[in-house]
């Protein structure tokens, strides 16, 4: 199967640790908008699991992994009783967190794009599941938290568009036949950096040209 780019053991580490976390940085925008317990592991487990979850419900794969392997149901448990305890902690070291958020960016655009391709689906729809399921959670976590999805938002660093690239690298090499274990880890490198990038120098997407004004008022 083209998604056994790498071994079962270190496939289990690696979406482990990506799962956790995504789901530190659900866990603490649920404290920033003053949530209970119960909301920070809402918003822990969905940006965690969301965007995988929502690809495996495309392509058929249910139940999803997520419920299959209970390890990755709890472990974004595990991050929400992390932040609860410990958010001013976890808050200082929000530099870090951004990084191995970008790593776990680089790692599911790769994984969910091969996964899409094992169903049969075509280079266009692999690459869009491979972009959702690395920033699905994202999009789910800003939504119930009443916030303009952060992926949306020209005010924050590039952050779909890394994903996006990873995906469309992991399609090309699959229509070469040459995605393997080395080409699959360089795949989600270069969205890695490119995310690292975006983040140290702000890139951000270009808006509409010859705009009036700051905002877009409203129809009359």
């Amino acid at each position: 199967m083209t998604s056994q780019i790498f071994a079962p053991g270190v496939q289990q580490v690696l979406d482990t640790v990506g799962i956790f976390v995504f789901a530190l940085s659900g866990g603490l925008l649920a404290v920033r908008k003053n949530l209970d317990i119960f909301g920070i592991a809402v918003l822990a487990e969905v940006t965690a699991l969301g965007g995988g979850v929502f690809r495996d419900l495309i392509i058929g794969a249910v139940p999803p992994a997520a419920f299959q392997n209970m390890g990755y149901f709890f472990t974004p448990l595990v991050a929400a009783l992390v932040v609860f305890f410990l958010h001013p902690e976890v808050q200082r070291i929000n530099r870090t967190i951004q990084v191995l958020d970008a790593a776990g960016l680089g790692l599911f655009c790769v994984t969910g794009t091969a996964k899409a391709h094992d169903f049969g689906l075509g280079s266009v729809a692999d690459i869009a599941l491979g972009m959702a399921t690395a920033v699905g959670g994202s999009v789910a976590r800003d939504l119930l938290a009443h916030e303009l999805p952060s992926l949306l938002r020209w005010d924050r660093a590039l952050y779909a568009v890394p994903a996006l690239v990873g995906s469309t690298i992991v399609a090309v090499l699959i229509g070469l036949d040459r995605l393997d274990g080395v080409t699959g880890t360089l795949a989600a490198l270069a969205a890695f950096v490119f995310r690292l990038l975006a983040l140290r120098y702000d890139w951000r997407a270009p808006r509409a040209w010859h705009r009036g004004s700051s905002t877009v008022d409203d129809a009359a």
